[in-house]
């Protein structure tokens, strides 16, 4: 079991603390829009850790990167969580587009959050990216958002 602070560095440091939660933010390569039966795998890798390494309170996938609000369970480590998204995500997409080729930027960006009462509040505001963004009118519409407060209910 790993406990307490735990950190790692590639281009950014990356420090990792038990109980908090995470905004992680993935990048494609040369930002690469992403076609939307790409955008579909990925937000099904990401679900697929609902549960199993993290909770995710919320994800949204937009067409070149992805944000993930997420809380690692037991002593799961986010590099691994991280690298089981992009990875996996990575061979789906490459499989379906018959490719073979990086879908990611290496690193990814995290920041744990400060304050449990910020987690709904940093969900709400990633869930608005593709609302700021044009892409739709209101978060409802956009086909690859996830939140524990409304898809986790059902």
């Amino acid at each position: 079991m790993i406990v307490g602070r735990r950190a790692y560095r590639r281009h950014l440091p990356h420090y990792q603390s038990d109980g908090r939660t995470y905004f992680v933010t993935f990048v494609t390569r040369y930002r690469w829009h992403l076609p939307p039966a790409a955008r579909s795998i990925i937000l099904d890798h990401v679900l697929f850790e609902h549960g199993w390494r993290a909770f995710i309170h919320a994800a949204v996938v937009m067409p070149d990167h992805a944000h993930v609000l997420l809380s690692p369970l037991e002593s799961r480590a986010l590099q691994e969580i991280t690298r089981g998204i992009k990875g996996s995500s990575a061979r789906g997409i490459n499989k379906l587009l018959r490719r073979d080729q990086r879908v990611w930027q290496k690193e990814s960006f995290d920041h744990e959050l400060r304050r449990e009462e910020a987690v709904r509040q940093t969900g709400e505001y990633i869930c608005q990216n593709p609302v700021r963004k044009g892409l739709c009118s209101t978060p409802d519409e956009y086909p690859w958002i996830w939140r524990e407060w409304i898809e986790g209910r059902t």
